[in-house]
C-alpha cells in the first residue's frame, strides 16, 4: 500500500464559541479514538495531519491541506460541522471517513456524506479502509467491527497528539485515559449498556502513569470509563504501584453503588479530585444507584446522604439527572431535585433532557413504534437544547415549565452561594461558579426561556414540538447558520434534515429479508 496523506479531525466544539466554561474546558474534552487512529496510522506507514477543533481556533485555516483521506470524529451535535467538512473535503478530492458516537448512531444519515462510516473499530477495520480508499458515493460504505478492540495505543504512544491539545487549554490541562469499555448496567437510553464491559491492559495503564509522571509536576488525568471503577481493587492497585503519594490527580464518571466508604477513603489517598456519579431518576435504575427499590422521596434521603458522604473525601461532585423519562409524571420528580440540592449543596447538577439518538439504545426502538420521536436537527441533539422524545406524562409546554423552575432553583445566586459554601478546595468552587454563570447555567436559564416563551407566541413552533407538522421553525435554522458560520455554505443540500424512524425501518427491513425463504 502506498503511503497516504491522512487528515484526523477531532471535533469537540461544533462551531466557535466564546463562553468562559468552554475557554476553560474544551481543550479537555478531546475524545481518544482519533487519536488511536492516528497512531495506527502512522504505525502503517502514513502521513498524518491532526487538528483537534476547540471552537476557539479559525477551523478553516487548521484544516490539513493536500489529503487522500480524512477522518472525523464526532458526537451527533457536531453533525452539521462534520457534514459540512466532508462536502468541503470531498471538493478537493479526497476520501472522507466518519467516526465516534454519531457514525455510531445515525449510520443510515451519515453514509449520504461520507464515503465510509465506522461503528465499532479496531485495525483491521481501518486497514480495510485504507486499502480500498476509494469513492463511494451517494451512499457510503457501513463498517463496523464485531466488538470493542481489545487492546489500544496508551498515551506514551497517544502522546504525540495529546501534547498540542493540551497546549490549548489555558488554566486545567487534563490527559485522557482509559481503563475500561463497556458497562455492566442496563440503563435502558445509555449507548454503553449493550456494550460488554472489559478491562484494558493493566500493564499498559501502570506505564501510563509512570510515563505523565516525567511530563508534569502533577499530573491531571481524566478517566473516560463509562463507569470507572467496575474492578476497584485492580484499578487502585496499579495506580498505587505507579504513583507515588500525592503524585497525581484524578477524576473519574462512576456509580454510586461502587463509591462506598472504604472505596472513598481509597480513592481520596490516591489523588481522586472529581467523581461524576449519575443518579438519573428518582423512580427508576435504583441498582445503580445502590438505592434499590426505594423510589421518592425516600430515594432522596438516601441519595443525598451517600453524596454528602462522597463531599467529604472528593472535593468536587457532580450529580447527574436525566428529566423527561417515562417514570415521571407531575411536579414531583422536579420537586424531588430541588429537596436533594437543598439536602445537599456541595453537589453540581448536571441535568439532561431525554433524548433518543438513533441507534445508541434499543429502547429507542419503543419510542419509534409509538411515534414519539420528533425530527430536531443533529445539531441540537446536544441533551440540553431540545428534547427529541414526546414526553409521555406532560404537555410540552408543562415540561417546560418545570424544566426552567428547576434550573433558575439550582443556579439561583443563594443556590451558587450555598454550593460556594459547601465546597472547601478553591478549584471546585471556582468551577462552580463558572460552569454557573456560563452556558451550563445561566446560558441554559435563557435557553429553555425562549423556547417556552415561542410555544406560545410561535404556531410553527408548537405545532413542530406537537409533530402536527414537518416544517422545522426557522429559530432552529438561523441557530445552526449561525453557529456553523464560514462551514454554512459547505453543509449539503438537504443534510439540516434527517429520518428520525431510520433505525425502525432498517430492523424492519432486515426482518423481512431474514424471513424470506431461501
Amino acid at each position: 500500500m502506498k503511503a497516504l496523506r491522512i487528515g484526523i479531525i477531532d471535533i469537540v466544539s461544533r462551531g466557535p464559541t466564546g463562553a468562559l466554561w468552554a475557554r476553560v474546558m474544551n481543550a479537555n474534552l478531546a475524545s481518544i479514538m482519533p487519536q488511536v487512529l492516528g497512531v495506527w496510522c502512522r504505525e502503517e506507514g502514513h502521513d498524518v495531519a491532526f487538528v483537534c477543533y476547540t471552537g476557539f481556533e479559525d477551523l478553516l485555516k487548521e484544516l490539513p491541506d493536500n489529503v487522500d483521506v480524512v477522518f472525523i470524529g464526532a458526537f451527533t451535535e457536531a453533525a452539521h460541522t462534520a457534514y459540512a467538512l466532508s462536502n468541503l473535503f470531498r471538493s478537493q478530492g479526497a476520501i472522507t471517513v466518519l467516526g465516534g458516537p454519531h457514525a455510531r448512531c445515525y449510520p443510515e444519515d451519515a453514509r449520504r456524506h461520507f464515503d465510509y462510516v465506522l461503528g465499532f473499530t479496531d485495525r483491521e477495520t481501518l486497514r480495510d479502509v485504507l486499502q480500498d480508499c476509494s469513492q463511494h458515493r451517494p451512499m457510503g460504505v457501513h463498517l463496523s467491527a464485531r466488538q470493542q478492540p481489545r487492546e489500544l495505543p496508551g498515551v506514551r504512544e497517544r502522546w504525540q497528539f495529546i501534547e498540542p491539545t493540551l497546549r490549548k487549554a489555558p488554566i486545567i490541562k487534563m490527559v485522557p485515559m482509559l481503563g475500561s469499555l463497556g458497562c455492566p448496567y442496563t440503563c435502558s437510553f445509555c449507548i454503553d449498556a449493550a456494550v460488554p464491559y472489559q478491562p484494558m491492559d493493566f500493564d499498559v495503564l501502570r506505564e501510563d502513569l509512570k510515563f505523565l509522571l516525567g511530563k508534569f509536576k502533577r499530573p491531571l488525568v481524566g478517566w473516560h470509563d463509562p463507569n470507572f471503577g467496575v474492578r476497584f481493587d485492580d484499578y487502585l492497585d496499579v495506580i498505587e504501584e505507579a504513583v507515588p503519594p500525592g503524585g497525581m490527580e484524578f477524576i473519574a464518571e462512576s456509580s454510586l453503588s461502587i463509591l462506598a466508604e472504604p472505596h472513598l477513603k481509597r480513592l481520596k489517598r490516591n489523588g481522586f479530585k472529581a467523581l461524576l456519579p449519575g443518579v438519573e431518576s428518582w423512580f427508576d435504575l435504583g441498582n445503580k444507584s445502590k438505592t434499590g427499590s426505594l423510589q421518592g422521596m425516600d430515594k432522596v434521603r438516601q441519595v443525598s446522604e451517600h453524596v454528602n458522604l462522597i463531599l467529604k473525601y472528593i472535593p468536587y461532585v457532580q450529580t447527574n439527572f436525566v428529566l423527561g423519562l417515562d417514570s415521571d409524571e407531575g411536579p414531583e420528580p422536579f420537586e424531588l431535585t430541588k429537596r436533594f440540592l437543598d439536602m445537599t449543596p456541595g453537589a453540581f447538577p448536571g441535568y439532561s433532557l431525554l433524548t433518543s439518538f438513533g441507534r445508541a439504545a434499543a429502547l429507542n426502538l419503543d419510542y419509534q413504534r409509538a411515534g414519539r420521536v420528533l425530527p430536531f436537527p443533529f445539531h441540537f441533539l446536544n441533551n440540553n437544547q431540545c428534547m427529541n422524545v414526546t414526553p409521555r406524562n406532560y404537555s410540552w409546554r408543562d415540561f417546560y415549565d418545570h424544566v426552567i423552575s428547576l434550573t433558575r432553583y439550582s443556579f439561583s445566586p443563594g443556590a451558587i452561594y450555598d454550593r460556594f459554601r459547601a465546597t472547601p478546595a478553591a478549584i471546585p468552587r471556582l468551577m462552580n461558579v463558572v460552569r454557573a454563570v456560563s452556558s451550563e447555567g445561566f446560558g441554559r436559564i435563557k435557553y429553555h426561556r425562549e423556547i417556552r416563551q415561542r410555544l406560545d407566541t410561535d404556531p410553527q413552533f408548537l405545532r413542530y414540538f406537537q409533530q402536527e407538522s414537518d416544517d422545522l421553525p426557522e429559530f432552529y435554522v438561523d441557530e445552526i447558520r449561525k453557529d456553523l458560520g464560514k462551514l454554512w455554505s459547505w453543509l449539503p443540500e438537504g443534510a439540516v434534515h434527517h429520518d428520525p424512524y431510520a433505525y425502525l425501518k432498517s430492523e424492519r427491513s432486515e426482518s423481512v429479508l431474514v424471513s424470506v425463504p431461501r
